[in-house]
Formats: C-alpha cells, sequence, structure tokens
C-alpha cells in the first residue's frame, strides 16, 4: 500500500487514536507499525480478533494492563549476567503481576462463557464451544513466574530501598548501624550538654557532613575544641567538627554502611541471576501481552467509534451502510450509503462545494485501508468490503478533508503516477477530475481517464463540476451519477450521497440566495446555450423525482416490514394458540386420567377398610355380648352371695337418719344420713365414702354391723370389687384420632352397660385434635346425656367427663 495514499486519506490519524487506547509500550509500537494488509485469510483474522477482543470489554470490561512496563532491555542484560537496578526489579515484579491479572481476568471471562453456555444449552444442547478463538490460546500461553514475583516483593521495599528481611546478613548488619548510631547520638548529646563545652558550640545540635556525626563548634575555639573537623558554615564562623569521643564509631558505622552497599549488591545480584532463570518465560509473557495489547486496543478503537466487522468479498464490491467518517464529529456527521463495483466500477459525484463529494470518496478509501488493517468501520453491520492490491487517492490539497482547488499540474502529476501503477485490482479516488485547467479540455481528459480505467474494470470514484462527465455517465455502461444534496433556501448541504442522480453546482441559486441582483442572473442564463439550460432543468426534474419516489420507495418499506411484523405476529399466536389449546387438552386429560385413578385407588381403600371393619366389629359384638353375659351372671351371684346371711326386709314407708340399708348397685350396706328429697335420692354413709343413692336402690338390713376390721375389710371388697369392674377413667394419650375415638367408643358402650353413671375420658391438651374428636364422637352418642371439660382439680382441658342417661 503507497504511503501518499495513506497520508491523503488520513489513515495516520487513524492509527494515533489506535495507539493512543494501547496501554504497554509494546503494544504502542505494534499500533504503529500497523498497515493495511492484501491477504483476506489475514485480513478475516484480524477481523474476527478486533471481534472478540470488543465483545470481551463489553462483558468484562477493559484488560487490566494498567503498571505494565517494557522489561526487555532488563532481561538482556539479566540474561548476559548484568546486575539489575531496584527499579529494574520493581519492574519486572509488576510486569509479572500484570500476568497475573490478564491470566484471572481470562479465566473470569471464560467461566462466564461457561455460565451463559449452560444457560443456552437448556435451549439449545449445542451451543458454541470457545466465544474467543483466536484470543483464548494467546491468555492460555500466558506464564505466572510467581515464585520469582513473590520474591522480588519480599526483598524490594520501593524503588530506594531493600528490605531488611532481604537476608540474614542485611538485617544483622543494619541492626548494627542502628545500635553504633545510638551510642554516637550519645556521646554527642554528653558532647552538648557539657558545660566544658557550652561555649564553644555554635548550637546544642547535631548534624551530618561527610557521612560523619558533627557538632557546629565556634571559629574561635577550634584548636581548642579536641576533634576533628570536615566542613565550615558560608561565613566562616561555624567549624562543623567531629569529636574524637565518636570517631572510632564514626569509623564503624562508615564500615557497616560500606558493608550494607556489599550486601545490598549480593542480594540484587541474586535476584537478577532469578530474572535470568526465568528470562525466556517472561520474553514469551512479553509477546503474548502485547499482542493482547493490540488486540484489544482495536476494541476499545472499535467501541469508541460504534464500529462494525465488516463483511469480504473477493468480487471488488463495495457495499457501505450508513458509514460515518470516523475522524468527523459523531454528533454533526451525516450517515451515508455507497455501493461501487457490482452495476458499475466508476462512480461520478457532482454536487456544489462543501457538499460532502470530498468526504465521500475519503470515507470510501479510509473505510477500504481501516478494514484490510483488520480495524472495523462505523457502519452499519453487514457492510461489505473488498480486498485491494492498492489504493490510489489524488484528492484537495492533501491536508483535510475540507475543499481546497489545487492546480492542475499537481493533479496531472498524482494521476500520472496513478496511471503508471494501477492495476485491476487497485481502488481509485480522485477529486475534481480535470479541474484547474481550461473546462473543454479538462473535460475531455477526465473523460478519456474515466474511459481508461472502466474499460480495465478498476474500481473508481470521482467528483467533478463538469456537465460533459455527467452525461458521460448518462450515456455510459459501467458508469453511474451521484450527488450530494444541497438546500437552496439554507444554503447548507444535508451531506447525502444519492447514487443514480447527477447533481447541480446551484451557481444561479446560490448566487440569488446571497444578494446577486437579478438582471445580472438573467444576463448569465441567457448567456448558456439552450441545452445546458434543459439538462440542469432535466437535472432538477430527475433530484426531485428521485427524492420522491425515495420517500414512496421508503414508505412502502415502511408498509411492508409493518405487514410482515403483523404476519409473523399473527402467525406466532396462531402457534401459541394451537399450541396452548394442545396443551390444554392433554392437561385436561391427564387431570382426568389422574382423578379416575385416585378415585379408585380411594374406593379400593374404602371398600377394604368396610370389609375390615366389618370382620372385626362382629368379632367385637360378640366378645361384647360375651363379656356383659358374664359380667351379669358374675354380678347376679355376688349379689346373691351378699343377700346370704342377711336379713333383708323392704323399706318402711319413710326411712329416717341412722337407718341401716343394703345399697344394691354397689353390693354394701351404710347408714341412711339423710332421708330422700323430691327425686327420691338418699343420702348413705358407707364405710368412709357418703353415696347418694336412689330409694329403689335400696332394702332395710336388720343384720348386725360389722367389727371395724371387718369394715375395713368391706372397703377392701369395694375395691376390688371396683378393680374386677369397669375402670371410671380411660387414657387415650398418645394415640392418634383413629385408635383414641375407637377406644374412647369401646370404652363408653362397657361403662353404660356396667351401670356406671360418669366417666373420665383422659385425651391432654396438645393440638387439641384428639380433644375435638372425641367431643365429636360424644355428640353422637345416645346414651350420653352430657358432657363437659373438666375443672381445676379434675385435669382441666386435659379432661372430659362425661354422664350417662
Amino acid at each position: 500500500m503507497n504511503a501518499k495514499s495513506l497520508h491523503v486519506l488520513e489513515f495516520d490519524k487513524i492509527i494515533k487514536r489506535l495507539t493512543a487506547k494501547a496501554v504497554s509500550p509494546m503494544g504502542k509500537e505494534k499500533t504503529e507499525k500497523l498497515t493495511p494488509m492484501d491477504d483476506i485469510m489475514e485480513i478475516k483474522r484480524a477481523q474476527r480478533e478486533t471481534s472478540e477482543s470488543a465483545q470481551l470489554i463489553t462483558r468484562k470490561g477493559s484488560l487490566p494492563l494498567g503498571g505494565i512496563k517494557d522489561i526487555r532491555e532488563s532481561l538482556k542484560r539479566a540474561k548476559a549476567g548484568g546486575t539489575l537496578s531496584i527499579e529494574e526489579l520493581l519492574n519486572t515484579s509488576d510486569f509479572i503481576y500484570v500476568c497475573r491479572k490478564a491470566a484471572q481476568y481470562h479465566k473470569s471471562a471464560h467461566s462466564s462463557v461457561l455460565s451463559d453456555h449452560v444457560d443456552a444449552a437448556r435451549v439449545n444442547a449445542a451451543g458454541p464451544a470457545n466465544a474467543s478463538p483466536l484470543l483464548d490460546p494467546i491468555f492460555s500461553a500466558v506464564s505466572v513466574p510467581a515464585a520469582l514475583e513473590k520474591e522480588i516483593s519480599r526483598c524490594v521495599i520501593n524503588a530506594e530501598e531493600i528490605s531488611d528481611e532481604a537476608s540474614q546478613k542485611l538485617s544483622e548488619i543494619r541492626r548494627g548501624i542502628k545500635v553504633a548510631n545510638d551510642r554516637v547520638r550519645e556521646q554527642l548529646n554528653n558532647v552538648i550538654r557539657s558545660q566544658a563545652y557550652k561555649n564553644m558550640l555554635q548550637d546544642a545540635v547535631i548534624t551530618i557532613r561527610e557521612d560523619r556525626y558533627c557538632v557546629p563548634v565556634k571559629q574561635e575555639y577550634r584548636t581548642s575544641f579536641n576533634g576533628i573537623a570536615h566542613d565550615q558554615s558560608s561565613t566562616g564562623a561555624t567549624v562543623f567538627m567531629e569529636p574524637m569521643a565518636v570517631v572510632q564509631l564514626n569509623n564503624r558505622i562508615k564500615e557497616l554502611r560500606s558493608d550494607e552497599r556489599d550486601e545490598i549488591d549480593a542480594i540484587l545480584r541474586r535476584l537478577s541471576a532469578a530474572v535470568a532463570e526465568e528470562s525466556e518465560t517472561l520474553f514469551v509473557d512479553i509477546d503474548l501481552l502485547t499482542d493482547l495489547d493490540f488486540a484489544f486496543a482495536k476494541g476499545e478503537l472499535s467501541l469508541s467509534m460504534k464500529a462494525a466487522e465488516p463483511e469480504y468479498n473477493e468480487q471488488g464490491f463495495i457495499n457501505i451502510k450508513k458509514g460515518r467518517h470516523p475522524l468527523l464529529q459523531p454528533e454533526t456527521v451525516v450517515p451515508t450509503d455507497i455501493w461501487l463495483g457490482k452495476d458499475f466500477t466508476v462512480l461520478l459525484i457532482t454536487g456544489p462545494n462543501t457538499g460532502g463529494k470530498t468526504v465521500a470518496l475519503k470515507t470510501v478509501g479510509l473505510f477500504c485501508l481501516m478494514g484490510q488493517a483488520g480495524l472495523h468501520i462505523p457502519a452499519f453491520d453487514h457492510s461489505e468490503l473488498a480486498v485491494f492490491d492498492d489504493i490510489f487517492a489524488d484528492i484537495g490539497d492533501e491536508q483535510s478533508i475540507e475543499q481546497s482547488l489545487s492546480t492542475f499540474s499537481s493533479h496531472m502529476s498524482n494521476i500520472v503516477g496513478i496511471l503508471s501503477n494501477v492495476s485491476a485490482n487497485s481502488l481509485v479516488l480522485l477529486d475534481e477530475l480535470g479541474a484547474g485547467t481550461d473546462p473543454t479540455e479538462g473535460a475531455a481528459l477526465a473523460t478519456a481517464i474515466l474511459d481508461y480505467t472502466r474499460e480495465r474494470k478498476i474500481r473508481t470514484a470521482v467528483t467533478t463540476h463538469y456537465s460533459e462527465l455527467k452525461v458521460y455517465a448518462l450515456s455510459t455502461e459501467g458508469v453511474e451519477n451521484a450527488s450530494c444534496e444541497f438546500n437552496v433556501e439554507t444554503l447548507r448541504p444535508t451531506y447525502k450521497l444519492l447514487i443514480g442522480i447527477p447533481g447541480k453546482s446551484n451557481a444561479f441559486a446560490i448566487s440569488r440566495r446571497l444578494g446577486l441582483p437579478d438582471h445580472i442572473i438573467n444576463s448569465a442564463r441567457e448567456i448558456l446555450s439552450h441545452e445546458d439550460i434543459r439538462f440542469e432543468d432535466v437535472i432538477s426534474d430527475l433530484e426531485i423525482s428521485k427524492r420522491t419516489v425515495e420517500l414512496e420507495q421508503e414508505r412502502a418499506e415502511a408498509y411492508r416490514r409493518e405487514a410482515e411484523t403483523l404476519k409473523k405476529q399473527f402467525e406466532t399466536q396462531q402457534t401459541k394458540l394451537a399450541e396452548q389449546r394442545e396443551k390444554i387438552l392433554l392437561d385436561a386429560k391427564e387431570e382426568a386420567r389422574k382423578t379416575m385413578r385416585l378415585a379408585k385407588d380411594e374406593a379400593d381403600r374404602l371398600l377394604k377398610e368396610y370389609q375390615k371393619q366389618l370382620r372385626v366389629s362382629q368379632k367385637e359384638s360378640e366378645a361384647v355380648r360375651q363379656e356383659l353375659r358374664d359380667k351379669t351372671a358374675e354380678m347376679d351371684s355376688e349379689v346373691e352371695s351378699a343377700r346370704e346371711g342377711r336379713n333383708l326386709r323392704p323399706l318402711p314407708a319413710r326411712l329416717k337418719n341412722g337407718d341401716r340399708v343394703f345399697i344394691h348397685s354397689v353390693n354394701q350396706s351404710g347408714s341412711v344420713i339423710s332421708g330422700p328429697d323430691a327425686n327420691g335420692e338418699v343420702m348413705v354413709q358407707s364405710g368412709i365414702m357418703k353415696i347418694k343413692v336412689n330409694i329403689s336402690h335400696l332394702s332395710l338390713d336388720e343384720s348386725k354391723p360389722k367389727s371395724k376390721p371387718e369394715s375395713s375389710a368391706g372397703l377392701k371388697n369395694i375395691k376390688a370389687s371396683a378393680g374386677k369392674g369397669i375402670s371410671l377413667e380411660l387414657d387415650i394419650r398418645g394415640m392418634n384420632v383413629e385408635e383414641g375415638t375407637g377406644a374412647a367408643d369401646k370404652y363408653l358402650d362397657n361403662a353404660y352397660l356396667s351401670g356406671l353413671t360418669q366417666v373420665t375420658l383422659i385425651h391432654g391438651k396438645g393440638t387439641g385434635v384428639l380433644r375435638s374428636a372425641v367431643q365429636s364422637m360424644l355428640k353422637n352418642r345416645p346414651h350420653v346425656k352430657s358432657y363437659r371439660l373438666g375443672r381445676f382439680g379434675e385435669g382441666e382441658d386435659g379432661v372430659t367427663i362425661v354422664e350417662f342417661e
């Protein structure tokens, strides 16, 4: 690629921007040497590398290369056996630290990619295996000599100081220096506090001259002060003298300082040797980090320009979509569409000055240079570029993109050089072709030059003001007109390139707008030939028609996109409805099947439970009947036995207190305490118990009372009899609802049949579930008169007191 075109198209300014994005000195060197390539495979690889770095920056931020130094010369000297300075060792440690940070950055980015792929795999099992196939191998090859970094950090504190811990010997030397300094200061403090030296000293201070501790002595006492003079003040009034008492100590300090320097040199030699051992690894790391810095500088530049990766073809096609010249202000630059090389090989751009013709030329040329250098271009995605073996440009004064005419001779000299080196795979950009000479001759030369490039199918873009060239473009195959729009009302260009429409210079309209008298403009119009005026009118009509057609096309395209969107939405909705319908039907069928299965299982369970309960009920009923028969027979036997030997008689008409009666329900005798009440209830004392018994259960007992031992035995018999019968309480704590209610139900039957009038069910407090179940059961029992929770002393909420009818 010729250097002149690189300068004319301002590629060097792009390189400066790229260099500013690099971090390391090595990366900046590499960016400064960047030039366009002509191998399409290398170009595509470089473009992909830029895309990968931009993606990583977007996802994980910039590559952390801050603090990196160029240590190549230090490594060469260390490898040759030289000793590195403290600063060079620190630079080496910083470089290794940057290597470690780069490796961590890659690990973090790789983990993020794997996480994204895991999520994507839930939708699509076949995801990309590697998101950065070009940069990942570079990252993976970076080595981190962690042991060397740790050793340098341990030994070096900063660029001027070695740590005491760098070696045992250095630590001991510095400890000795500290002790000697303390002793010297102690001696000197004695001197400056001494009354003998008080008048001799200029000030009571300690100072250092020539690395030795001194005191300031007045000039008149120089000979009488016992010490060595090392310096004097600028006025000569003060002499800085070293007292003889500290000479030996100062000598010792000086020796220790020398030993310290020797030990530091030894430490530096040791560390330099360690650097030399890792020099090959570090040289490789330098190359790797340089490549990474270069790649990420391209990514940073791409993001700053909002650029995109162009697509490349080998047919010589250029199709730039909404391209923005990267050197213009992003806020004001007007995106433009430019295409060349497919339907035509020569593009002829016309229009007024400052209308954007030169910007269009430079945009095409600079985009091609940037793309072939592996840089993204500030345009929409899927813009297309071709690979050219060379790009030739003769544009303006070669200083800026603002219009400034050159002389005909300089233009022609450049064109001669271009035509002598051009090939079929070149791109030619000519600004104001044929300008600077007689218009007729200039137009003829321009036509001939364009014929030369057209016949050889050389991709050519030209700007001009010649109407003859507009006619040439209209009548010649392979040549296409283009123009830059200009708003006559505002006298400002729109900078929009219209391919297919020749432009007007608008000299008359601009002049009238600026105030040129109409009679002068009319005279100028009369000078023009009828054909020229007619041609300009045709051009005006074409521009109006073109804008109208474009508006209609844009409107039609908008309608088409809207219709396609609505169609896609309708199809998507139809698909969703169909899927939802199928899903609803499937879910309903599945739900019905589950319901039927559950109903069948429940019916089978209930049937089995019923059959089981039926068998159990039959067995239990038979057992209860047998138990009742046994108890009845037992009670009859006990009653008969109790009546034997007793003289029982019917009750008299009126019972009085003290009458002895026999209580049939408990098979015991007792004494009447109070006569029958309105309900026929009699209070009877039987042993230690007071019992309220209905008069129908009593008989008059005329047998003799038994002695106290016999009474006690009778009480025991009562307890034994109660023990043989049904208990007055049932404890169902710890049972579940089914077990507890079943046990309570059976117990209540036995208690009622046994003639008990009141019993206690102990269910505990707990959650209250068992209590509620028991009370629900009691509501439906026919022989239960009432039930209530226990009172204080009875068990409260933990028991239920049941009374039978």
